[in-house]
């Protein structure tokens, strides 16, 4: 049998590859490195920065060609960075400190990535991550290091972290797998294998072995169980290539549902819509059958940049996303910023309960800077399709009359620019809050619509922290008092003419979406790949029968209970 070991699943699919060590080890390169002058070395070293700053403006300018805008972005935060003069400044000390230009760069960069990891923060440990990249992308320059080539076969990169760069440099289809020994789902080397769909294990480190897969090995990888098989035997690689070929035929049976509508067999209809974190996720929506965009999570925007993204910057990413959807309604979600995404331009000091803090509307209502340039961004996308706009963490009216203050604004200023701006844009809030879904009834009367986002919801209802793994098992969107904050929302706007949607996890859960549909929720969204499965299960019960299950669901009293019910009756 062969050797298996088991990380987390970020991205999910199987594939199977031989592997390539990527982020390689410069330490060989580095003791037969024979440095020259002190002078000399300032020289290399200031060489290298401009010539990787030059190759990187070259490899962005294609990627917006190529449509990759996301990759770019990345790509110019690291050019953002080897021009940092703070870094050169470093450099140049180190050069003068140790008289060899390779390892001064490795440990200027070094310094500054330990300064980031300090901070205890997932956002900031990415950051530390693209410090050591553009740190080694220099040296390597310095040594005259190639990147690995990349044969007919299909590659599995692995590597306790992987330079993002080195996946965004490298072509779609020449990559099976990517496994990490660290890395969170925010780091970005994950956000770019998402957009590509690669699947993806993370958290491989010593503990679970990743010092057990060598260079060359051909590997099976099970994204959605986080499984790694290493070197398989024909029996597995026999299993392997039944599961692909079952893989590729629910995939063709799926894209057969794409253009059907989320309806029931007796013509009940749900919009199903995509949760997406870049405008460059909307094509990949549309091929999964998405009917518009519910969720646009506009933080990512924000990230991975030196400081507040301008006006012009904002429009030109929601204006594509918009325009993609075709005329479909698009939500983009204000910054969702605070809480578990922190941003190091905003200066927001540390907190103990992030999570109850300074974060979303609270810090956009106080950070006129922010806001205003935001909404009208979002305003004038919406000249060019259907654009929404949904306001995150709102627990009482006071908040959204504000917002409404800060729109009109918006609006006024853009009149007075002589920018072109939609009129029509739904301005409607996320209900995440116990406090805003027991305050539904009222909500009404002043937003265009409600979409519930039931991660944070349950998370505040129940008392539960989503990310601790002591008391996963209390966390569950069945519990009866979270099911009856959902009904009663739906019921609020039902009763107020306006529409109701849902862009937590909770969507994508097909039984889930079969309640939610007998409640009234005239919209759905998520993950794009989810969209199908949801699709499927409305698509093969009655609304009749949907209502029947509803009320008996209504009346039990356990979330487990309720869950085991779902199973047994769908």
């Amino acid at each position: 049998m062969a050797e298996k070991v088991r990380g987390k699943g970020v991205i999910s699919g199987i594939a199977m590859g031989k592997i390539m060590l990527a982020g390689q080890n410069l330490d060989g390169y580095l003791v037969n490195y024979k440095p020259e002058a002190k002078e000399t070395e300032k020289q290399k070293a200031q060489a290298a920065i401009t010539a990787v700053a030059e190759n990187l403006r070259e490899s962005i300018e294609q990627m917006k060609k190529d449509d990759m805008a996301e990759q770019a972005a990345i790509l110019e935060a690291h050019r953002m960075m080897i021009q940092d003069p703070m870094m050169a400044q470093n450099i140049e000390t180190k050069v003068e400190e140790l008289g060899n230009a390779p390892r001064a760069v490795l440990k200027a960069a070094e310094e500054q990535a330990q300064m980031f990891e300090q901070m205890e923060d997932d956002y900031f440990a990415a950051r530390a991550v693209d410090l050591r990249d553009v740190g080694k992308r220099v040296a390597k320059y310095i040594l005259g290091v190639k990147e690995p080539e990349i044969g007919n076969e299909k590659v599995v990169l692995c590597g306790h972290e992987i330079e993002p760069s080195v996946i965004a440099g490298m072509p779609t289809d020449k990559i099976a797998g990517v496994l990490l020994g660290a890395g969170s789902t925010t780091c970005h080397a994950v956000i770019i294998a998402k957009s590509r769909a690669i699947p993806t294990i993370v958290g491989l480190d010593k503990e679970n072995r990743i010092d057990k897969i060598a260079d060359g090995d051909r590997v099976i990888i099970d994204g959605e169980r986080g499984e790694v098989t290493i070197n398989p035997d024909e029996e597995e690689v026999a299993a392997y290539e039944a599961k692909f070929k079952k893989q590729q035929e629910l995939a063709a049976h799926y894209a057969a549902l794409r253009d059907l509508p989320g309806e029931t067999t007796d013509g009940v209809r749900v919009d199903l819509m995509a949760n997406i974190g870049t405008h460059m996720d909307v094509e990949n929506a549309l091929n999964y059958g998405a009917e518009g965009v519910g969720l646009f999570r506009s933080e990512f925007v924000f990230m991975g940049r030196e400081d507040i993204p301008t006006e012009e910057d904002q429009f030109k990413a929601y204006k594509q996303a918009v325009e993609k959807c075709a005329g479909k309604l698009c939500v983009i979600r204000t910054m969702d910023i605070g809480g578990d995404k922190p941003l190091p331009y905003l200066n927001i000091p540390h907190e103990d309960n992030p999570f109850l803090g300074y974060r979303a509307v609270r810090i956009s209502l106080q950070r006129r800077d922010l806001f205003l340039p935001q909404l009208k961004a979002i305003l004038r996308a919406g000249v060019y399709g259907k654009a929404a706009i949904m306001i995150p963490m709102i627990i009482n009216v006071a908040e959204f009359k504000k917002v409404k203050e800060f729109v009109e604004e918006a609006k006024v200023e853009l009149a007075h620019e002589g920018k072109a701006y939609a009129d029509n844009v739904q301005v409607g809030i996320m209900v995440e809050t116990p406090a805003a879904a027991i305050m539904t009834p009222v909500f009404a009367k002043y937003v265009d619509f409600f979409s519930i986002g039931t991660n944070d919801l349950c998370q505040y209802t129940l008392a539960v922290d989503r990310g601790n793994a002591n008391i996963s098992y209390l966390y569950n969107h069945f519990n009866p008092a979270v099911l009856r904050l959902i009904k009663r929302t739906v019921e609020s706007a039902r009763e107020n003419g306006i529409w109701a949607g849902m862009c937590g996890e909770m969507a994508s859960d097909p039984h889930a979406a079969v309640l939610l549909m007998a409640m009234g929720m005239n919209e759905l969204s998520m993950s794009a790949p989810s969209i199908p499965r949801v699709k499927e299960q409305l698509r093969s019960i009655s609304s009749v029968k949907a209502k029947e299950i509803l009320t008996k669901v209504m009346q039990m009293e356990d979330g487990d209970e309720i869950k085991a019910y779902l199973d047994q009756v769908l």
